[in-house]
């Protein structure tokens, strides 16, 4: 019998675990993961940028958890000697008919209460020699992680809370006796008076196995990259990003210098036909047909038709995704780019068509499930992890187990 059971072991699933280690020091806290290493999915192939929160609405999850994430993950990395850098950032504008976003976005940078500044294209050209812009903003608190590392330690500390960590466990089922949950897997029955559900790519399934209402159905996108040859890396010093199509969820094409000294180029954003589907290649029927009977999808794709075919040119010409970051750096030339791996964003869209655009957690009885955490989640982790903490009710039965 267990007093928590997490289903999922990305950077989300396992900062929930060990904050629940720490708030509940006797409780028997059990981890499943169905692939055979931590951060497998969705946190083993994203940037590793540590975000700042400047895109986000005032007042939002991801706005809060991402600012005070930003400093928390410093704060961790720093303390368990992880590899990392608050490198900064530059976004910038590269024509006129952007500065009116561009503007919008400093705004919203101070409201959020960040430390931004406004820099001419001289300024940018200061800190970034090879762009070519008009204006742009300077985020000081942007940084990179190696997440991988990060998750490593969270499991490493969750063991020494006395918590149980299981790789290859896949949930097949999850069924009730009486007030507690049965989760039935490849790998045994586990007993649990508590689920957290942080299973990512499969969020929406596994809220379903627990016969609640995900409010939302994941849809994974691909976003490909490629990566600046070592002799071409000198052209970017830190993070370049374009001034974001608000009505657009993804941030368009961007450098990012990794903690390894690499520098990455992208992402696109396309539809994967698999949910795990890092390759073009890669299908799934039941996946891609999920997707293609969802009025939600259809309706976002008749909304954002023409950036999404953009998105789907860049993904098979290279000339295309050149060209979009020329508009950047434009000395950066085809040959100059190699194609480096791929990731999977799980994100949440509605049946209406519009995409979640905020964290969403839905909580049930003796359950809590994490619906939708795709960017900024790696940052916002441990302020994630503590807050779905909090969110658990402090239920008497629980309460015992958890003090006994």
């Amino acid at each position: 019998m267990y007093d928590f059971a997490i289903i999922g072991g990305g950077i989300v699933g396992l900062s929930t675990a060990m904050a629940l280690g720490k708030r509940y020091p006797n409780a028997k806290i059990l981890v499943l993961e169905k692939e055979s290493k931590w951060a497998f999915h969705q946190t083993g192939n994203n940037s590793g940028v540590i975000h700042s929160g400047i895109y986000y609405k005032p007042g939002s999850f991801k706005a809060k958890f991402c600012r005070d994430g930003s400093r928390s993950m410093v704060e961790f990395c720093q303390e368990h000697d992880i590899a990392h850098e608050v490198c900064g950032k530059v976004i910038v504008a590269t024509d006129e008919q952007e500065l009116p976003r561009l503007e919008n976005l400093y705004k919203r940078g101070l409201e959020n209460g960040l430390e931004v500044k406004r820099i001419s294209a001289e300024e940018v050209k200061e800190i970034e020699p090879h762009v070519t812009c008009v204006a742009g903003i300077r985020v000081y608190s942007t940084g990179i992680a190696n997440y991988k590392q990060v998750c490593l330690k969270y499991a490493e500390l969750i063991a020494k809370l006395g918590g149980e960590l299981r790789l290859n466990t896949k949930v097949e089922k999850i069924s009730r006796s009486g007030k507690n949950q049965v989760l039935e897997t490849n790998n045994g029955t586990f007993e649990t008076r508590f689920v957290i559900n942080c299973a990512g790519l499969h969020s929406d399934r596994l809220a379903k196995l627990a016969q609640v209402d995900p409010q939302a159905k994941i849809v994974p996108f691909r976003g490909e990259y490629y990566e600046l040859i070592p002799e071409k890396r000198y052209l970017v010093k830190t993070l370049i990003y374009p001034v974001p199509n608000p009505d657009f969820p993804f941030l368009g094409v961007h450098f990012t210098k990794m903690i390894d000294g690499s520098v990455h180029a992208g992402p696109n954003a396309v539809l994967s036909l698999k949910r795990e589907g890092y390759k073009k290649t890669d299908f799934d029927l039941r996946d891609f047909a999920e997707v293609m009977t969802y009025p939600g999808f259809w309706k976002l794709a008749a909304k954002h038709a023409d950036e999404g075919i953009q998105e789907i040119i860049r993904s098979f010409s290279k000339a295309a995704f050149t060209r979009s970051l020329q508009k950047l750096i434009p000395e950066v030339k085809s040959e100059d780019l190699v194609p480096c791996h791929a990731g999977v964003r799980a994100q949440a869209l509605m049946n209406d068509g519009k995409l979640v655009d905020d964290f969403l957690i839905v909580q049930d009885q003796n359950s809590v499930h994490v619906c939708n955490a795709p960017s900024p989640a790696a940052t916002s982790s441990l302020e994630i992890g503590k807050a779905i903490v909090a969110q658990i009710p402090e239920q008497s039965h629980l309460m015992m187990a958890a003090a006994n």
